[in-house]
């Protein structure tokens, strides 16, 4: 299985702490990356290969991944001279992937079992299969309905339901292979052409614990739930590491089947 992470982005939402250091980078917990999570995360699922698209910073990113043999990975690197969006970094290196394959954002926190995920894509006959996630919002306020001037209906601080893309994707190849490379294209803009074509993405639903560090607000709660969340978001390695010195452990594997 093969996964492409996406970590070439400037991370200017998180300023200052990104000032320095790329965002895929910025400490969890004070122990591990973000990126370094995924890359054990990968590993333990089954994962063997990944491509990292890195442009950003992208030699700081290098110098700590190198060829991944810690995390029992082989990566390569894929390296953006402009900003390409989410799909367009992937559409001049379809030859070197899978025909199926996952690709994530590198701000990402989440137990989701990456394997399941591209199991079930490939499986189906979808374009792309999107990892979602259940979101309210709560309203501070009494919503008004008006027509013609008129107040019609009156609802006293609603919640609303609505999917959100977790920003994990299952991808086939044949779905990018009509498209060109060298110009951005972003998810939105591969998604609205597949539905203006008659082509519907799957939902890949998933109720588990899913953070998008990218923002300030779930940046601070990963940092302040991490020690409690340790087993659950760093599969395989016992609690006991929290306090060991700081190292790239090779991660214990469970069976990809």
């Amino acid at each position: 299985m093969h996964a492409v992470i996406l970590a070439g982005g400037k991370g200017t939402r998180l300023r200052p702490y990104t000032t320095c250091v790329p965002k895929p980078l910025v400490p969890i917990g004070d122990r591990y990356s973000i990126l370094e999570i995924v890359l054990h995360q990968l590993s333990y699922y089954g994962f063997r290969s990944v491509t990292l698209a890195i442009g950003h910073m992208g030699q700081l990113i290098r110098a700590f991944v190198g060829d991944g043999s810690q995390w029992g990975l082989k990566v390569n690197y894929l390296q953006e001279t402009t900003p390409l969006g989410t799909i367009g970094p992937l559409l001049g290196a379809l030859e070197s992937l899978p025909d199926d394959f996952l690709v994530m954002n590198g701000d990402v926190l989440t137990d989701l079992n990456y394997a399941k995920l591209l199991r079930q894509h490939a499986a189906s006959q979808a374009p792309v299969t999107v990892a979602t996630y259940a979101r309210e919002v709560r309203s501070e306020f009494g919503v008004l309905d008006i027509q013609r001037g008129e107040i019609t209906h009156f609802r006293e601080k609603p919640v609303f339901d609505f999917n959100v893309s977790m920003g994990i994707y299952g991808f086939s190849r044949r779905t990018l292979q009509q498209y060109p490379a060298g110009q951005p294209f972003g998810f939105d803009d591969l998604v609205l052409d597949l539905l203006a074509r008659g082509l519907h993405p799957a939902s890949f639903g998933f109720g588990g614990y899913w953070l998008d560090i990218g923002r300030p607000d779930d940046y601070d709660r990963a940092n302040a739930e991490f020690a409690s969340h340790f087993a659950m978001l760093m599969p395989g390695l016992g609690s006991a590491l929290l306090e060991a010195p700081t190292t790239h452990e090779t991660p214990l594997r469970q069976p990809s089947n």
